[in-house]
């Protein structure tokens, strides 16, 4: 799910905002962090919850409970490593910087995720 729509959302996010000044880059972590990420976060609990065969209500409750500390913890990774990816990282490489990361941030979200 992060590659195809990574890729679309980060070639949208670089037609839109062009450029690796500091306004720019800002910006870009902002609306990474504050749009993407808890479309990110929501998409991420329902797969968990459906593979995991819950509910409906039960997926809803946990991105309800969930969601603010998943963004969070988001919130202490990713504003850092965006700055770098969209400061030095070509946008043809950019979701190889960003996947190596998240990586290991899906260990996080997934102990988040599998939290009664």
């Amino acid at each position: 799910y992060h590659g195809p729509s990574g890729h679309y959302f980060y070639n949208w996010l670089d037609d839109k905002i062009p450029g690796t000044d500091g306004r720019a880059v800002f910006t870009k972590v902002a609306i990474d962090q504050l749009v993407w990420c808890p479309i990110f976060m929501t998409v991420f609990f329902t797969y968990l919850g459906l593979v995991n065969g819950d509910s409906l209500s039960t997926i809803g409750s946990k991105i309800k409970n969930d969601l603010l500390s998943a963004c969070q913890g988001s919130w202490k990774v990713w504003p850092l490593v965006h700055a770098v990816n969209f400061k030095f990282i070509s946008n043809k490489h950019r979701l190889v910087f960003i996947n190596s990361i998240q990586v290991a941030f899906n260990m996080f979200l997934s102990l988040i995720g599998t939290k009664k």
